[in-house]
This record gives structure tokens, sequence and C-alpha cells, in this order.
């Protein structure tokens, strides 16, 4: 009798347990379905603007998924050919000056496609968080999130373009008629440096939207 009692009393932990699946929240995650969801929402660079596209409710923030997407390539392209110009010009020249050269576009390249992609990037890094947690995120905040970074997104793209205006050589520059022609005339007559300026205002202001909105 007493090494039945005693056998009993070491029992107590209920037998459900012994398989140890589903029985702690704490080892397997509280929903594990909405974690493995979160996760896996998308995998690097590429499955970022899918992602955001079709988790986003913004009219205007798909529609600035599909031109931020454009512009990126085009200009991976672009400076892809620059590349391409650079070494066939600089064939026989000094390794150093080439070096330098080829670092600089890279350079370029980075500072024009990182604001592109950041409102894209953050929108999808916040609609991945909040699959994780309900109330995280309602539709009302998440629709004036994406909103405010795609717009952000748009200027950044109208300040490249007139940085791109202010930096065209003069021997370049091409007679424009129409109502911006005083714009664009005034643009030329800038020095060639000022054309960093507009992408670098627009990009502080990307930078701005997010922690205003979040």
């Amino acid at each position: 009798m007493g090494e039945t009692a005693d056998a009993d009393g070491d029992g107590d932990p209920p037998p459900a347990d012994t398989d140890g699946e589903g029985t702690s929240p704490g080892e397997d995650g509280t929903d594990r379905s909405a974690g493995s969801e979160g996760g896996r929402a998308y995998a690097g660079l590429p499955g970022a603007f899918p992602y955001a596209f079709r988790t986003s409710s913004s009219t205007l923030f798909r529609s600035y998924v599909l031109l931020g997407g454009l512009a990126v390539l085009l200009i991976a392209l672009f400076m892809a050919l620059a590349l391409v110009v650079l070494f066939g010009a600089t064939a026989g020249a000094a390794g150093g000056s080439l070096t330098l050269s080829r670092a600089f576009y890279v350079v370029v390249a980075l500072l024009a496609a990182g604001p592109l992609l950041a409102p894209v990037l953050l929108v999808a890094r916040r609609h991945r968080t909040a699959s994780d947690d309900a109330n995280a995120l309602d539709g009302e905040s998440g629709d004036r999130y994406d909103a405010l970074l795609a717009l952000s997104g748009y200027l950044f793209v109208g300040a490249l373009y007139v940085g791109l205006v202010i930096s065209v050589p003069p021997a370049q520059q091409e007679p424009v008629s129409g109502a911006l022609a005083p714009t664009v005339a005034f643009l030329y007559g800038l020095p060639p440096l000022a054309g960093l300026l507009p992408p670098a205002l627009a990009a502080g202001i990307v930078g701005l939207a997010h922690r205003l909105a979040r």
C-alpha cells in the first residue's frame, strides 16, 4: 500500500505533458502560425516589394511600390551602363584613379537608390511586425503611415529629377519652351554642386515622415 501511494505521489505531473508538444506557450510561442507568417512573410529585398504591395491598403503607397521599384531598376541599369563605358574609356589608365571613379559611381548609386527603397522597406517591416501583434497596427494609422511614406518617396523622386536638371553640363543643356521654361532656365543657372541639395533634403524628409507617422 505504501509503495503504491508513493508511486502515485511521484506521478503528479499530468500524463498529457509527456509529449511536450503545444503544452508551453513559452517554448513554441503563443501563436506559432502568426509568428511564422510574420517571420516568413518575405525574404530579402526583392520579396519586400510584393509583400508591401499586398499588405498595404493605401492606393497611393501601392502606386509608389511600382514606381519605386521601376526607378531602382533604372538606376541600377544606368549605373551598370556607366561603369561599362568607364571601363572602355579607361582601359589603359592607372589603377588608382580608375578605382576611385568606380567607387564614386557605386556611392552615387547607393545614395540615389537608398531613399527610394526606404519607404517600401519601412512599410514592409511595419506590416510584418504587426502580423505578430493584432493590436500593433490598426487600419487608420496603417493607411496614414503608408500614405505619408509614399508621399515622401514621390517627393524624393521629384527632387532627384530636379538635381539631375541642375547638374546637366552647359554643353548638354537644351532650350525649353512653355510654362516650365523659366523654372528650367533657373535650374540650369545654378552651380552643378547645387544638384546635390534637393535629393539630400528629400531624403531627410523620408526619415522625418517615418518618425512622425509611426
